[in-house]
């Protein structure tokens, strides 16, 4: 197999890129560079830099070397921008990956898999979230997740093509200091700022119906996710193989809840810095906890996380103090 993965040289791409070349897959990557980075593409994987509305980029790039299969991770994730800027989510993350789909199966690929989000259920009012449970996304960018995933799904019946797709729920940790996430908008990499200027962590909301009172999530490390999507590549595979289109969609989760209280705490420890936190007023829209089951994922991939929410933190707070100069 020779698998296309857009947005390879972001920072979950990069740890798929990874997982995919460490297992002796060949690898073509695509990616724009508007948040990923060049450096993060090993030396000997092409990086093809462009956009996947480029048509004719997508049929050179998939012809130029023979792709058997896509990854598609490529995509804009901020939830608050989204908001914001919904006709620009729409156009960027459905109307990208409608004319990668329509390049997909004019070029006769059979595989494809979609990075999804755990966005697409909103605020389920459940102890473990199934693959089953209500999907009702609260923002553009949840509504874009869902609705590619409803696209993916088409197109793979209507051409043959075999589909995955993955919910990712909080996503975390880095396989390195040079892979790590360089976004801060997540509650691991803001905590991390705020104890970086000396200020206190902010815990949004502590009268939640939980057990200490704050939001609980469920986290997953950056490389077990990875190594999901190298399971669910060789499903795939396994599938097109058989000439039937065949669909799947899984949760990415480790099924256990970590509340706010907790990882802050948790980050404290690691980083040396403990620091009584803040409590703010609650975020509109933030539900009380969203745990992933994951059941199915084993079953249907034998998968299981590998990582705790220690090495995420510690793997994290290594590739932040790389990059900020901080002290440890």
């Amino acid at each position: 197999m020779t698998y296309l993965i857009t947005g390879g040289a972001g920072y979950i791409g990069a740890h798929v890129v990874r997982a995919m070349t460490a297992a002796g897959e060949r690898v073509v990557v695509l990616d724009d560079l508007s948040t990923g980075h060049a450096h993060r593409v090993p030396e000997g994987v092409p990086l093809v830099v462009g956009s996947v509305l480029d048509r004719e980029l997508l049929d050179r790039t998939l012809a130029g070397h023979a792709v058997t299969g896509v990854v598609h991770l490529a995509g804009k994730k901020q939830v608050g921008e989204s908001v914001e800027l919904p006709l620009h989510y729409y156009g960027e993350n459905i109307g990208g990956l409608t004319v990668l789909l329509e390049a997909v199966a004019a070029a006769g690929v059979r595989s494809f898999l979609f990075s999804s989000s755990a966005s697409v259920y909103g605020m389920p009012d459940v102890d473990l979230v199934t693959e089953a449970t209500p999907c009702r996304p609260m923002s553009p960018y949840g509504e874009t997740k869902l609705a590619g995933e409803w696209l993916v799904r088409a197109a793979g019946r209507a051409h043959g093509i075999a589909t995955a797709c993955l919910r990712y729920f909080n996503v975390a940790g880095a396989a390195g200091p040079e892979l790590a996430d360089t976004g801060v908008f997540n509650l691991v990499p803001m905590v991390f700022e705020r104890l970086d200027a000396g200020e206190a962590p902010r815990i949004f909301g502590d009268d939640y119906a939980t057990p200490d009172g704050t939001c609980v999530r469920d986290y997953i490390h950056v490389e077990d996710v990875a190594d999901a999507h190298l399971a669910a590549a060789h499903k795939l595979a396994a599938w097109a193989g058989s000439g039937e289109p065949r669909d799947l969609t899984v949760n990415i989760g480790r099924g256990e809840g970590v509340s706010v209280a907790e990882m802050v705490a948790l980050i404290g420890e690691v980083t040396g810095r403990t620091t009584e936190p803040v409590v703010t007023p609650r975020r509109p829209g933030d539900p009380a906890g969203v745990v992933a089951s994951a059941d199915l994922i084993a079953a249907e991939l034998g998968w299981k996380a590998r990582r705790d929410v220690r090495d995420m933190v510690a793997s994290a707070w290594a590739g932040w103090t790389a990059r900020h100069g901080a002290t440890v």
